[in-house]
C-alpha cells in the first residue's frame, strides 16, 4: 500500500477507525443483534463512523479542489478514486444475487436502467432510487458536496465555507419541520432520470465546456446538489441539510488552518452545525454520536504533528474498500470473527489491485490532459 504523507496522516488515522465502526454496526446488527441492541440505544456507531468521514471530506475535497486549481482535473480524480471500485463491487453483487448467494436488492419496482444509472451517478439516495448496496447512501451527499464546492470555486466563493456551514446549520431546523420527508418520492421515474441527467450534464459540461459554459454548468450543478438534498433526504431534510453543514465546517476548519479565515467563524461554524443537528434525529444514539464524531476530529486535527500507531492510518488506506464491502461479506460469512478475518485481507487486495490502480491511471490521465 502507498503511504500516506505524513501532514495527512492524521486523515487516514481517522478514516480507518470510522469504517471500522461503520462495519462494526452492520455486523452488531447481524450477528450479535441483543448485544448491539443495547449498544445502539447509548451511541448509534455508524453515526459516529459516517459523521468522522463527512468532516474528513469537507477538510480534504475543497483542499484538492484549489490544489490543482482545475476542475476537469477535480471531476476525473474523483471518478478514478471511486469508480473503479464502485463498478468492481456492483458486479460482484449481481454476480452474487445470480447466484442466490445475496437477497435480490429489490429492483421489481423500478426500471433497471434507472437504478444503475442512479447507483453509478452516486444520486440514488436523493433520487429516491433502490442502492445496490445500502451504505452507498453517504456517497450521494458527497456528490451534492462536490458539486456545491465545484459551483463555489467556479465563482471564487471558496473561502466562505464557515458562513456556508452555519447558513445551512440554521436553515436545516425550519426547513426540516416543513419538510420532514423527502419530496422526491414514490416511483417518480421521470423525476429520477432528469434530475440525474441534468447534474450528469453539468458535470460534463464543467469538464468539456470553456469559460463561460463551464461556470454556468458549475454554478447550476453546484444549486441541483443543494436542491436534491433538501427535496431528496430520504432521512429527512434536516438530517440531509445538517450533513451538507457538517461537511463545510470541515472545511472551515480548514481554511482557519491555512489562516483564509478567523478561527473564530470556524468554531462558531462548529457550535451551529451541533447545535442545530444535535436533535435532528428522535433517536437515542444520534446525539452522542454526533458529538463524539466532531471530538474525534477534533483530536486527531489537534495531533496532526504527531506520529500515529501504524495501524491507524494503514486501515484508513484500505478504508473505501473496508466500507464498501463490508455489506456484501456480511451475507457470505457465518460468524463475526471470520467477517473480520476475510474483510481485512480482502479490503487490502481491493486496494491494490483496483483501486491503486485507478488512482495511478487518473493521476496520468491529468497530467497528460495539463500538458
Amino acid at each position: 500500500m502507498s503511504p500516506t504523507p505524513a501532514r495527512l496522516a492524521w486523515l487516514d488515522a481517522l478514516r480507518g477507525p470510522a469504517a471500522l465502526a461503520v462495519t462494526l454496526h452492520h455486523a452488531g446488527w447481524s450477528f450479535v443483534p441483543g448485544l448491539w441492541a443495547v449498544v445502539d440505544g447509548r451511541i448509534d456507531v455508524g453515526t459516529w463512523g459516517v459523521f468522522v468521514f463527512f468532516l474528513v471530506s469537507g477538510y480534504i475535497i475543497p483542499a484538492s479542489l484549489e490544489r490543482r486549481g482545475d476542475l476537469r482535473a477535480f471531476w476525473t480524480g474523483r471518478a478514478f478514486r471511486l469508480l473503479p471500485l464502485l463498478l468492481a463491487a456492483f458486479g460482484l453483487v449481481l454476480v452474487l444475487t445470480w447466484v442466490g448467494a445475496l437477497p435480490p436488492p429489490g429492483l421489481a419496482d423500478r426500471p433497471p436502467p434507472l437504478v444503475a444509472f442512479g447507483n453509478l451517478a452516486m444520486l440514488q439516495e436523493l433520487l429516491n432510487l433502490p442502492a445496490l448496496i445500502n451504505v452507498t447512501w453517504t456517497l450521494s451527499y458527497e456528490m451534492a458536496f462536490y458539486l456545491m464546492c465545484v459551483g463555489l470555486f467556479a465563482v471564487r466563493s471558496e473561502q466562505r465555507s464557515a458562513v456556508i456551514a452555519t447558513g445551512l446549520a440554521v436553515a436545516a431546523v425550519p426547513l426540516g419541520l416543513l419538510l420532514p420527508r423527502a419530496t422526491i418520492g414514490g416511483r417518480a421515474d421521470l423525476a429520477a432520470a432528469l434530475l440525474g441527467l441534468a447534474v450528469m450534464a453539468a458535470v460534463a459540461a464543467t469538464v468539456l465546456g470553456r469559460d463561460r459554459v463551464r461556470m454556468v454548468a458549475a454554478v447550476g450543478g453546484g444549486l441541483l446538489g443543494v436542491a436534491l438534498v433538501v427535496l431528496g433526504s430520504r432521512g429527512g431534510t434536516w438530517q440531509g441539510v445538517i450533513i451538507l453543514a457538517t461537511m463545510f465546517a470541515g472545511t472551515a476548519v480548514y481554511r482557519a488552518e491555512q489562516g483564509t479565515i478567523p478561527w473564530r467563524h470556524a468554531f462558531l461554524a462548529v457550535a451551529a452545525v451541533l447545535a442545530c443537528g444535535l436533535p435532528a434525529k428522535d433517536d437515542p444514539g444520534w446525539a452522542p454520536a454526533l458529538l463524539l464524531a466532531f471530538a474525534a476530529f477534533a483530536a486527531a486535527f489537534a495531533l496532526r504533528g504527531r506520529e500515529f500507531p501504524r495501524p491507524l492510518p494503514q486501515l484508513g488506506v484500505i478504508s473505501f474498500s473496508l466500507y464498501l464491502l463490508h455489506p456484501i461479506l456480511l451475507h457470505v460469512v457465518p460468524n463475526l470473527a471470520l467477517f473480520y478475518a476475510v474483510l481485512i485481507p480482502l479490503s487490502v487486495v481491493t486496494y491494490v489491485l483496483i483501486e491503486a490502480p485507478g488512482r495511478r491511471i487518473g493521476g496520468r490521465l491529468i497530467r497528460r490532459t495539463a500538458g
